[in-house]
């Protein structure tokens, strides 16, 4: 069964109702049917940061949504995903181009 690495979201048991409301006598035989069902957390492999080491983790939806919307906010989020990290690093770099080639001198001199 998975669980969630950070929130320790799992499956939970329930029951299936049927749309039908069943008899308005209430006798048992007509009443609409409950089964046992499961209900399963949207759980995502993903790898992480963990004191330097690269770690592969399962996290529910909710947890991935909120690291992500850490990251978009610039709040440091409570973990830290390599994906990110590398989209971040690329998008630096491309930064860092623009803004190079912008300050050049030649750029600023007559011509």
């Amino acid at each position: 069964m998975s669980i969630c690495y950070h929130c320790g979201k799992g499956a939970v048991f329930g029951h299936s109702h049927t749309h039908h409301r069943g008899v308005a006598g209430g006798r048992w035989k007509k009443r609409a049917p409950k089964t046992r069902r499961l209900f399963r957390p949207n759980i995502q492999k993903v790898t992480i940061v963990e004191n330097g080491m690269q770690k592969k983790v399962k996290l529910c939806a909710k947890c991935l949504k909120r690291i992500k919307k850490d990251i978009r906010e610039g709040v440091r989020p409570f973990l830290r995903l390599v994906q990110q990290e590398q989209k971040l690093e690329v998008r630096s770099k491309k930064v860092d181009k623009d803004i190079g080639s912008k300050t050049k001198l030649s750029n600023f001199l007559p011509q």
